[in-house]
């Protein structure tokens, strides 16, 4: 017979990131275990060590679950992704700003083999500032997901059944680390308004990607 609570939460994120969240799961469940990972190799460690009332939850990561883990864990396990559901994939707020979007958002969505593809339980929009540029947008997403988190904490710290699926649907293309990079490539003959808008838009991954074609 399986627990009527949680007992574990694999929480895989940022080191800054998990200390800040397991307060805020711990606030709800003092006495629950937080097992903080960021790679697969923890990941995959932890789950063997994980049982019936455990979850997991990934924060703002690009690692990508592997399907054997998630198919063996308790379920369901959730993802906070820093896009709205029409944003999925890599770095969704580079494609916002490069494509003039009016606004943004967030997805918690139940984690699927398939990277952004399962059911939806969270999605919230806000307007996008004018003359935004990628830092800003970034922090006030992670601000976003953190208020988020807040909400679902009480139910995600002791509730083993899942949360409620809501109606929103992904869409759009799904964006890669390639094309991001690809798009971070400003050059010197480049129009001089396309050059400006990829910077503000591509932000540290401008420098990232002439840093790699000097090596």
């Amino acid at each position: 017979m399986q627990p009527d609570a949680i007992s574990q939460i694999i929480l895989l994120a940022g080191k800054a990131e998990a200390s800040f969240l397991t307060e805020i799961l711990r606030l709800h469940n003092p006495a629950l275990d937080v097992v903080a990972v960021e790679n697969v190799a923890e990941l995959e460690t932890a789950c063997s060590q994980s049982g019936p009332g455990t979850r997991l939850i990934s924060f703002c990561t690009s690692v990508i679950v592997p399907e054997p883990l998630l198919r063996n864990l308790p379920g369901p396990s959730y993802n906070f992704h820093p896009g709205p559901p029409e944003r999925p994939g890599r770095y969704p707020a580079v494609f916002a700003l490069y494509d003039r979007a009016p606004r943004f958002g967030i997805t918690v969505h139940e984690m699927q083999a398939r990277v952004d593809s399962g059911a939806i339980v969270t999605a919230e929009w806000f307007a996008i500032p004018a003359d935004c540029n990628l830092e800003a947008l970034e922090e006030q997403t992670l601000m976003e997901l953190i208020e988020a988190f807040k909400i679902l904490a009480p139910h995600l710290a002791i509730k083993r059944e899942p949360l409620r699926r809501l109606f929103y649907q992904w869409s759009g293309r799904k964006t890669t680390k390639a094309q991001c990079y690809a798009l971070a490539n400003v050059t010197p003959d480049m129009d001089p308004a396309e050059a400006e808008l990829r910077r503000r838009a591509c932000g540290i991954h401008v420098v990232l990607s002439q840093v790699q074609s000097k090596a």
